[in-house]
């Protein structure tokens, strides 16, 4: 059962929409089923005598007092909205059942508390087998306002207990981490203009996706104007730094023709001004120069992160965990950003479920999580995609969504637990479509008999409690050819063997050859390494050698003189 609260300021036209056909002719018999005083209230579904605007003055009553007091001014705002419908599969509810609901539902919000004679006045109006909407007027009788603070939390909270009471589908409780759900006119609007997807949606997307990748305030502006994002920023009058900031959609304008604005903390929570701060360095940091010695680095340190992130997350540090949580929501970004496979549109899809799993009520420590959210800046500016160990990375993201999602679950956190949820599902999507021509491309370049018998000598020794399923698991055969290039690259196998396997555990395993098979892809090239630092002090050496003066030349002996001829 989901309430969705809203205020206005125009009691006859919610008046007409109620009782009226709809958009789309698909409001039948409507017709009030619970009101403030059911005697008092004319029904315009019903009684041939009522009238829209009768109604209207009947629920307006108090607000007309209350409006000559202000001298001829309305209260702002003064039209309390809240639709409540059933779970899609939920039996259809009687009016006798709708009326109890909306009585509790008004009680909870603190429209009308139940016993207070001078509550608003308030109609409950049925024109849907699956809905009602509940309409109030916010002017109490003794002329001041209810109090509804909180009132859509506390209406979702009351619903919860009305499923248990009636048999319905339990839906998740939520914190109050959600992002605001596009409104019944924005919908329409996106609708009208062939949109999927409606502009208050559009720019969420769009704002976590640059804020992920950029190192700055400064550029996350700069980027989103580049893509013909209207930026607005509010300055503070003392000291000129931004404060606030409003997005508006490319062509996305009302009916004068001006922008529709929306403000980062009403796309969502974290893209707040404060909140992006807290996850983006100054701009004295992000100015320092960047150097990456191997393309492949990005991915390899993106996957080491994310081991690490895994191990934090069952460390009980609440506050870090939830930290990691928000740097991981910003690589699945870039990540997907720098993916070129035909999984790439899974990974997009990881990223936008995640987004609720990043955020929850627990405050992040971000700076916990600064080694994930560098490597997966990094990640953003990759230019290109190194094979295997790309799919080593999808694979540790696939796991660590997984993790995310069970901490949330430990925790209450339903809503952040199901967003989880969903992007896992995508990952693993997305992993399937991607490993299962790599996996059989190294199968088909397994090693000899010879070598393939010598590496599984190596599985007994060092891991004989699982060696039994990794030799059965159908990757054992890439795992063979994966050993045989690590060992070309300097690595002694039962060594590394040892590593890999003591990183996590393989109980929990459902093909430990497979995990064992990415743990080594991500491992760096030794050889390679070593040469890299050759080739370093080297360099250094040639350096110095150039910036000193000349030695004076020593005198030769004639023998000496002699050979040097």
């Amino acid at each position: 059962m989901v309430p969705d609260v809203s205020t206005g300021s125009d009691t006859r036209g919610l008046i007409v929409y109620l009782f009226g056909p709809g958009r789309r002719d698909e409001h039948t018999d409507p017709h009030i089923v619970a009101a403030w005083d059911m005697a008092g209230a004319p029904d315009p579904g019903r009684d041939p005598e009522a009238s829209y605007t009768l109604l209207a003055k009947r629920l307006d009553h108090h607000v007309d007092l209350r409006t000559r007091e202000l001298g001829g001014k309305k209260p702002p705002q003064h039209v309390w909205h809240c639709p409540v419908r059933t779970a899609p599969g939920d039996r259809y509810l009687t009016d006798a059942e709708w009326a109890e609901v909306a009585r509790r539902i008004v009680h909870a919000a603190g429209i009308a508390p139940e016993g207070d004679e001078k509550a608003c006045r308030w109609i409950a109006v049925r024109h849907a087998d699956d809905h009602i909407h509940i309409m109030a007027t916010t002017v109490r009788a003794d002329g001041r306002r209810p109090r509804t603070h909180r009132d859509g939390w506390r209406a979702q909270q009351e619903c919860r207990k009305i499923e248990a009471e009636l048999g319905l589908r339990r839906l998740k409780s939520g914190d109050l981490t959600a992002p605001r759900t596009p409104t019944g006119a924005e919908r329409a609007k996106a609708e009208r203009e062939g949109q999927t997807v409606t502009s208050r949606q559009w720019l969420r997307e769009q704002a976590y996706a640059i804020a992920a990748a950029v190192r700055s305030i400064d550029e996350y502006f700069t980027v989103l104007q580049s893509l013909g994002i209207k930026v607005k920023t509010r300055l503070g009058p003392e000291t000129g730094d931004v404060i606030g900031y409003s997005l508006a959609a490319p062509g996305d304008t009302n009916a004068a023709g001006e922008p529709v604005w929306y403000g980062g903390s009403k796309l969502a929570p974290d893209l707040s001004i404060n909140r992006l701060r807290e996850r983006l360095p100054d701009q004295e940091v992000a100015d320092r120069p960047r150097y990456v010695a191997d393309p492949a680095d990005p991915w390899r340190h993106t996957t080491t992160a994310i081991h690490a992130a895994r191990t934090v997350l069952d460390s009980g540090d609440e506050a870090a965990a939830q930290g990691h949580l928000a740097a991981f929501g910003d690589a699945l970004y870039n990540i997907a950003s720098a993916t070129t496979g035909p999984h790439r549109a899974e990974l997009r899809a990881a990223a936008m479920a995640f987004n609720h799993a990043r955020r929850s009520a627990t405050r992040a420590d971000h700076q916990a999580a600064t080694a994930l959210r560098k490597a997966a800046k990094e990640l953003a500016y990759a230019s290109s995609e190194p094979g295997g160990l790309a799919i080593a990375l999808l694979f540790a993201i696939l796991h660590l969504a997984r993790a995310a999602a069970k901490w949330h679950e430990q925790r209450g956190h339903e809503q952040q637990a199901a967003a989880a949820e969903k992007s896992f599902r995508h990952l693993q999507a997305g992993y399937q479509q991607a490993a299962a021509p790599v996996l059989a491309d190294l199968a088909r370049r397994a090693p000899r008999a010879a070598t393939a018998s010598r590496y599984e000598q190596d599985v007994r020794v060092v891991l004989p409690d699982h060696a039994d399923r990794i030799l059965a698991d159908p990757a054992w055969a890439a795992l063979t050819t994966t050993l045989a290039h690590a060992e070309t690259a300097g690595h002694n196998p039962r060594r590394l063997l040892a590593e890999v396997g003591a990183q996590r555990e393989l109980d929990s395993a459902e093909h430990p050859a497979e995990v064992l098979n990415w743990r080594i892809t991500a491992q760096p090239n030794r050889r390679a390494q070593a040469a890299r630092r050759r080739s370093t002090v080297s360099g250094a050496s040639s350096v110095s050698a150039a910036l000193r003066p000349p030695a004076a030349p020593a005198a030769m002996r004639p023998e000496e003189r002699s050979r040097h001829r």
